[in-house]
């Protein structure tokens, strides 16, 4: 292991960081190893296969039993992605997507997770729950080199929606996180979502989108470069990264990644939960010909969710989670409503709802017709 990594250093040529990767761990890694076990033994234990974002992997909405050991296993791949047309990425990933898998818990659960640092991989990764409490949200037990597993347990002890990425510590933190190692957690409550009233609430579907910004580098002709692999690309996209202009921000790894044939798909009537995460940058949700019913905002759900928004706010590092209930038919825009990371960076989703047009809500009184310019309206302002 040791020689992987030494000759992934050499290839990007960057002597400073093995000090500084060195001195990180020193500092952060903790022995827990004289501490006796917990005893769980009388927890049932249930697992769960973990699927590819937008979808999330079946669970309950309200906990028909007492708290339970929920095991999960995440594989961590090192590969390369096409963010765009032309535009590549050495990406590190949790279980091969962008972002990783959306995992679902109820409070008082245990979480337990079994990490594996798949062999062909170059680089050192871990893992860090902002849903856990201790030892660097887990980040400093779950340190492994390629080829090497572990396994992680948590009490989940706080409902919401919660960021999990990479920190294997130093200058490395910033540059997984962006290469795509982060992901979300959601911890319900054990008798459900309610709303500002206390009332239950339920939903019909959950959609996960995991917003990243990436930083592809360009050459001296302004085409994006493409790299062997995560090592040789590490100096020129921290270059990139350190000036703090992403080259694409995009939802759920690519641009078009959920529109058109990806474009996600609900009925009339359906309530749907957004959970939305960003790992690093602020960010804007809006649902263009919809509205946020609920939201929390910060993604915590034992505080009241707020009603009617238009667009919410997600701060970098957190995630937070939205419900509306479709009543028209049609395409719906799920955007970053800073327009230009939108539209020309690629925040944009589609969804696409099936069912009657209803002229109440809407309607287009006349449609576009050519008029005598003769009679134009003379109300406007000079």
């Amino acid at each position: 292991m040791l020689t992987r990594r030494a000759a992934l250093i050499g290839a990007a040529g960057i002597a400073a960081i093995p000090v500084l990767h060195k001195t990180a761990q020193a500092e952060e890694i903790m022995d827990t190893s004289m501490v006796p076990p917990a005893d769980l033994s009388k927890l049932k234990r249930v697992k769960r296969k973990l699927v590819r974002p937008p979808m999330v992997h079946e669970h309950e909405q309200v906990a028909s039993t007492e708290p339970q050991i929920i095991e999960f296993e995440m594989q961590i791949v090192e590969k390369e992605i096409e963010v765009d047309s032309g535009a590549y990425l050495q990406a590190m990933t949790f279980n091969g997507s962008v972002p990783g898998p959306l995992m679902v818990v109820h409070e008082g659960d245990y979480v337990e997770l079994t990490l594996y640092n798949s062999p062909e991989n170059l680089m050192q990764h871990n893992i860090d729950f902002h849903s856990a409490t201790g030892a660097l949200g887990g980040g400093s037990l779950t340190l492994v080199n390629p080829g090497e597993k572990t396994t992680l347990r948590f009490k989940a002890t706080r409902p919401g929606t919660f960021v999990y990425h990479c920190a294997p510590g130093g200058p490395m933190i910033p540059w997984h996180v962006v290469s795509g190692m982060s992901g979300a957690i959601m911890v319900l409550p054990r008798d459900g979502l309610k709303d500002h009233n206390g009332t239950p609430v339920s939903y019909d579907r959950v959609f996960y989108i995991g917003e990243n910004d990436f930083y592809i580098p360009k050459d001296e002709n302004g085409e994006y470069k493409r790299f062997e692999d995560v090592g040789e690309s590490y100096p020129d996209t921290l270059d990139v990264m350190n000036g703090l202009i992403p080259s694409h921000v995009v939802f759920n790894g690519k641009v078009g990644s959920l529109t058109g044939d990806n474009a996600l798909h609900a009925t009339q009537g359906e309530k749907v939960l957004f959970v939305h995460s960003q790992a690093n940058r602020d960010t804007r949700p809006h649902l263009i010909g919809g509205h946020g019913d609920l939201v929390w905002e910060t993604g915590k759900f034992n505080n009241p969710p707020e009603r009617d928004l238009e667009t919410w706010f997600i701060r970098g590092g957190s995630a937070g989670a939205a419900l509306y209930e479709f009543l028209q038919p049609g395409v719906y825009a799920y955007v970053n409503h800073n327009l230009i990371e939108a539209v020309n960076l690629g925040a944009t989703a589609h969804v696409v709802v099936d069912g009657d047009w209803n002229n109440d809500l809407m309607e287009q009184v006349e449609a576009p017709t050519a008029y005598d310019a003769a009679y134009e309206g003379k109300t406007a302002l000079p």
